[in-house]
């Protein structure tokens, strides 16, 4: 009976941690998506919405990491200033953004796989730096994948203008993005993470 009990404190737990930490995490994403430039040699800007994702997919796992994204998109859609710029409004899911924002969910998702090797939330302290950069790198180019086709099939640019102005242009800002990813998962300042008994 004691057993079960805590079976089911633990799992209200993580169902509490979970969704509290996707809701904060998709309202992160918007406030990094909203430090944003123009770039010239790119139809889309350079801003610090990836950062977000990566943060998302190592502190939230697959499960509650993709929630956060699927949060974020739909808080977006519905008018919250959450995209980059401080952009809303459901056009933009379907505008030239639209191959980046939709990847967000399945890089977080795969970010989180490929970290813990389950679906549940991980101590990113406790991950090798090659497993680490691994997954950050995974997602990286998955969102890249995805933002190419959004951009050849929105703006009608050939494979190469996607490429080259979609994503061989922010690699330099991508890889700082990932140093810094790293540097705050495992800086040891988020103590206690997963909380104690929440992580698979």
């Amino acid at each position: 009976m004691n057993d079960t009990g805590q079976q089911v404190d633990l799992v209200d737990g993580e169902i509490v941690v979970g969704i509290a930490g996707a809701a904060l995490m998709a309202a992160l994403t918007g406030v990094l998506a909203y430090l944003a430039l123009p770039y010239p040699w790119s139809p889309e800007p350079i801003t610090l919405q990836i950062l977000g994702i990566f943060l998302v997919g190592v502190f939230l796992g697959a499960k509650w990491g993709g929630l956060s994204m699927v949060l974020y998109l739909v808080a977006g859609g519905v008018g919250a200033p959450v995209f980059a710029h401080g952009q809303a409004g459901i056009g933009h899911l379907f505008g030239s953004s639209a191959g980046y924002l939709f990847s967000f969910p399945i890089a977080v998702v795969v970010i989180g796989l490929l970290a813990y090797g389950h679906t549940g939330m991980g101590d990113p302290s406790s991950l090798s730096h090659s497993r680490l950069i691994g997954s950050l790198v995974a997602g990286a180019a998955i969102i890249y994948a995805l933002g190419i086709v959004g951009l050849m099939v929105v703006l009608e640019l050939s494979l190469v203008e996607a490429l080259i102005g979609g994503a061989v242009v922010f690699f330099p800002g991508e890889a700082a993005k990932i140093a810094a990813a790293v540097a705050i998962a495992q800086s040891g300042h988020v103590v206690d993470w997963p909380p104690q008994g929440i992580g698979q």
